[in-house]
């Protein structure tokens, strides 16, 4: 009752029309919560099934499977970018391993001043890789010299999978994880359908939280919009439930999908680009953030119409996924409050010896 108190609270303090959120305890136990609407014109309720877009987090599966290709001996993260994506025209010094962390200097080309007029002119338009990469500007710094968040690292790291591969994105996502780990509701979106229910994605001019939702959709299934996810690609393209979510995390970080060097490796590069002072401390497609003491692993996403988190502590191993279907409103103050209520009370926090 009071998990699901705190949803209903934030969706009403904050104006956001559908939340859902899932915990899942070390012992297996697990509860998904929803509040809102998934659906503002035809008034349809969110669902334990409803899938997402989930934007940025779509990182985590990518790096995840650029790491098997490493542990598989196919790739190294010190090949050059520019001998496995020649087409992609990035600096000959940019390595895998810069792409993953964001140290690769790449441009990121959502902040070219005019995409977003040629996103939201035909938001139903499908994509292509070449067409996004029209858009990348001048490096932001030299390969190595710096740390800066480029959505188009992992659209690179999206098309050198299926380089090294010889199949496409989705269907070593699908292969790897989707299927093998129970993700009933994740999907690589447009190039397949969705599993179940999916949001619709809204947008908003203030921050009155009292105000209409606008709807982003173009009327496919796709969430928040066509143009902007296949413009995303590895970047974004992903869709999934707050559950499949906080799955994908317990079994991440639990051992499961990596060797523990690697996961280990994955983890530790928060350290290696801790000099370069990122906005969030990155590692290998993992952001770490401290959450009243308690150290998290994870990542945020967010595009016009949809926001979300996963987090997951490493020392209580809980995981807990929110999704939203809006852009306006951050969701770490309702992560915050999932984690203060779903900590086992009377244990000291490791980090900083303060009770739960």
């Amino acid at each position: 009752e009071r998990l699901e108190a705190i949803l209903d609270d934030a969706r009403g303090r904050l104006g956001i029309p559908g939340i859902s959120a899932t915990v899942i305890w070390p012992d297996g136990a697990w509860w998904t919560g929803t509040s809102g609407v998934a659906d503002v014109e035809a008034d349809r309720l969110v669902t334990a099934d409803t899938a997402f877009g989930v934007a940025s987090i779509t990182k985590m599966f990518v790096a995840a499977l650029i790491l098997q290709l490493v542990e598989e001996g196919r790739l190294s993260l010190d090949d050059r970018v520019a001998d496995l994506l020649p087409a992609a025209a990035v600096d000959e010094g940019v390595t895998v391993l810069m792409l993953l962390d964001h140290t690769s200097g790449v441009r990121d080309f959502f902040y070219h001043p005019s995409i977003d007029r040629a996103l939201l002119s035909d938001r139903g338009r499908v994509w292509t890789p070449a067409q996004t990469l029209r858009y990348v500007g001048k490096p932001y710094f030299r390969p190595g010299r710096g740390w800066h968040y480029s959505n188009t690292n992992y659209l690179l790291l999206g098309l050198l999978a299926e380089r090294v591969t010889g199949r496409s994105l989705a269907d070593e996502l699908r292969e790897r994880f989707f299927d093998p780990l129970g993700l009933r509701t994740a999907h690589f979106q447009v190039v397949e359908a969705p599993r179940g229910p999916i949001a619709r994605g809204y947008r908003f001019t203030t921050a009155e939280p009292d105000e209409d939702p606008v709807g982003v959709s173009d009327g496919t299934p796709v969430m928040p919009f066509t143009s902007v996810v296949t413009a995303a690609g590895g970047a974004g393209g992903v869709a999934a439930s707050s559950g499949d979510l906080a799955r994908w995390a317990v079994a991440l970080f639990g051992g499961e999908v990596l060797e523990p060097a690697t996961l280990a490796l994955m983890l530790a590069d928060v350290d290696r680009t801790a000099r370069y002072r990122p906005r969030v401390p990155y590692g290998l497609g993992v952001q770490r953030v401290v959450i009243d003491g308690w150290v998290t692993y994870g990542h945020s996403g967010r595009l016009l119409g949809a926001r979300g988190a996963v987090r997951y502590l490493t020392g209580q191993r809980i995981a807990i996924a929110v999704l939203t279907n809006q852009s306006r409103a951050d969701v770490g103050p309702i992560v915050a409050a999932l984690l203060e209520a779903s900590v086992p009370s009377g244990r000291s926090c490791p980090a900083c010896g303060r009770p739960s």
